[in-house]
């Protein structure tokens, strides 16, 4: 594969697990969220909130986008990436969620010998309103 090629399949993989975790049953499930998120995982909410791994498995079916198929869900647009590194992938896009807008960065990590990538730092800051 081309480099090239490579570049766009390894930001394909990492938009496709982002949006797994914005998926509510994928939420609801701490063996499936565990999959997609590091060990080292770190997350800076919108709320400024700092979450661990642990935290963020024990909370996520719990938090907004997890109240299961029939509950509010998050809306992406503008998903984006760049491959920054072998193995390191930057997401940048916004959501909406019931009306409150966040604009969204994340980077996936895929560590040799593993073949899926894992969310390794999320940021969430809100969209002031007119914004």
């Amino acid at each position: 594969m081309n480099p090239i090629s490579q570049e766009n399949a390894d930001v394909n993989a990492a938009i496709d697990a982002e949006l797994q975790l914005m998926d509510p049953a994928v939420r609801a499930s701490r063996s499936l969220a565990a999959r997609l998120l590091d060990p080292e995982f770190v997350e800076v909410g919108a709320s400024g909130r700092r979450w661990t791994y642990e935290e963020m498995l024990a909370a996520l079916p719990d938090l907004d986008g997890g109240g299961g198929e029939d509950g509010p869900r998050f809306e992406p647009s503008g998903m984006g990436g760049v491959l920054l590194a072998p193995g390191i992938v930057h997401l940048t896009y916004e959501t909406d969620f019931g009306g409150r807008r966040a604009r969204r960065s994340s980077l996936w990590r895929r560590r040799d010998g593993e073949t899926g990538w894992r969310m390794y730092y999320h940021q969430a800051t809100p969209v002031p309103a007119g914004d």
